[in-house]
């Protein structure tokens, strides 16, 4: 009876396209101040990109745009030429003094691009420094391997845990949600599996927490509408609540995923690609009308 459950929880948000999107790729949400930055393999006018060979598109690159309280956005732009590589950057999350910011980025650092015994270059994951306003000192994570993809950085409330997806070995599916410690002097512990409970024999990726310790992130594996589905569950005293699917119409029979919230206003966005959009992912806003029941 999972298909009645997921209808008991649809028709809580109001849901519109965000008015950001290409005809490229564009997905993958964070909150920075009041801007929104995401990644789009867009290509700006007068600008040349590398073209990836699997899909056609270039490769993706981060942009910013100007948000207000109602989550009405500007045009964006380009977020940061020291972050820009010759291969993809995508979701980034950023620590609430704005002066540090993980993201994900293909394993190339310092103009040397690394890759496996398969010859493929993997994801991992990099933090960068805020200094003198602008975003440099870019340094992989010490949990980053050639072998296998780390991505998808989320930051606990207190922000001394970082969550993401990975492939690592011990990985129950496709792809699991971890977490790690980031300890007081800046090292990192070792990345735990948020086992059975969150994660399946499918792909479990994009976690986000919100600032009610709700972690939101997408799957497969479990009961859906098809392709993969948000799901949150509620976080207390170092475990996790039920999982439950958010419903309609944020989920579809498509792929639904990079949720993100602003518990004050009730406004987010995610990413999508459901028909009748510009691209082959687009960002969609939308407005939470109630709270989901978590039992």
């Amino acid at each position: 009876n999972y298909l009645e459950a997921i209808e008991e929880n649809s028709g809580r948000f109001a849901t519109e396209n965000a008015g950001i999107n290409s005809k490229e790729s564009d997905y993958g949400t964070s909150f920075y101040g009041n801007q929104l930055v995401f990644a789009s393999s867009r290509v700006v006018k007068g600008t040349s990109r590398r073209i990836q060979k699997w899909n056609n598109q270039a490769f993706t690159s981060l942009y910013a745009a100007a948000v207000d309280g109602d989550g009405n956005l500007q045009e964006p732009e380009k977020f940061s030429s020291d972050i820009d590589s010759r291969f993809n950057e995508s979701t980034p999350v950023f620590t609430n003094d704005g002066n540090t910011m993980y993201f994900t980025r293909n394993n190339y650092i310092d103009g040397r691009k690394q890759k496996d015994s398969k010859r493929s270059t993997l994801l991992k994951l990099y933090k960068a420094t805020l200094k003198d306003g602008a975003f440099g000192d870019v340094v992989e994570l010490p949990f980053n391997s050639n072998e296998y993809s780390n991505a998808h950085p989320a930051l606990s409330v207190d922000e001394k845990t970082l969550y993401f997806a990975s492939d690592r070995p011990g990985t129950l599916g496709q792809s699991d949600i971890y977490k790690v410690a980031i300890n007081a002097d800046g090292t990192f512990g070792e990345p735990v599996n948020l086992g059975n409970a969150i994660n399946t024999e499918g792909k479990e990726t994009f976690p986000f927490i919100s600032n009610d310790n709700e972690l939101y992130f997408s799957s497969d594996g479990h009961p859906g509408l098809g392709g993969l589905d948000v799901f949150v569950s509620k976080m207390e005293d170092g475990g996790f609540g039920r999982v439950m699917n958010v419903g309609k119409p944020i989920n579809g029979p498509m792929d639904d995923f990079g949720f993100l919230i602003d518990t004050k206003t009730q406004v987010g966005f995610f990413s999508s690609n459901r028909e009748g959009g510009l691209g082959y992912d687009d960002i969609y806003k939308f407005r939470e009308l109630r709270k989901i029941t978590c039992e």
